[in-house]
């Protein structure tokens, strides 16, 4: 038991201590951090039940519209509105880079929980391959999220069109993801050039949002 629960939440833990110090201007509270984990591992149940609803009823039919709309739409949708409800406005987010620490802070806390009910229900020898993929990608579109609400809210001119991309692009990055998984037995020669190209953009945005 302490073995699986070890194996499920460190790899969510050590990739937001990895961004979060990487704030080298002035790092966030740790509560807030912490509550923003905390509100994206919330989000786990409600969603798994909207997403088993969509699919048990056969909402969507057709398995790649359903990779984009029953699943990617529905997380990167519900991580933007958290982040935006509770901490767009917030006297903490007062830096660029603070929107990437938040923004993995609520990704990683969904895909933590998430992980942890994968692995007691598949066993801890798949906890390598959840964390190379499903924890880093979640990291990843974390940081898209968050460095388009951070170009939002200090922007000089009309924020919408960032706030915009902070959703769209995690959603289309998203639903790729997740099409490439529906490959099945091509998925390796797909999803390393993916995975290199998230990392690559996601660390794209964290240089250019130190920057600022």
């Amino acid at each position: 038991m302490l073995v699986l629960l070890s194996a499920a939440i460190a790899p969510g833990l050590a990739l937001l201590c990895y961004f979060y110090l990487n704030d080298k201007n002035e790092t966030e509270p740790l509560s807030m951090v912490l509550r923003s984990f905390l509100n994206g591992a919330l989000l786990v149940f409600p969603l798994m039940f909207m997403e088993y609803i969509m699919e048990e009823e056969q909402i969507i039919e057709n398995m790649y519209l359903s990779s984009f709309l029953t699943v990617a739409f529905i997380e990167e949708f519900f991580k933007w509105f958290i982040l935006f409800f509770t901490i767009y406005n917030h006297v903490e987010f007062d830096e660029p880079y603070d929107g990437i620490v938040y923004g993995v802070a609520v990704s990683l806390g969904f895909a933590t929980l998430e992980n942890i009910l994968y692995l007691f229900a598949n066993g801890v020898h798949i906890a390598m391959g959840r964390a190379l993929l499903p924890v880093s990608s979640h990291a990843l579109f974390g940081v898209i999220m968050g460095y388009y609400l951070g170009k939002g809210k200090f922007s000089l001119s009309n924020a919408g069109p960032y706030l915009f991309l902070a959703f769209f692009i995690p959603f289309i990055l998203h639903g790729l993801y997740n099409l490439i998984l529906l490959k099945g037995g091509v998925t390796i020669y797909w999803m390393l050039p993916f995975m290199v190209f998230l990392w690559w953009l996601g660390m794209n945005k964290v240089k250019k949002a130190r920057m600022v």
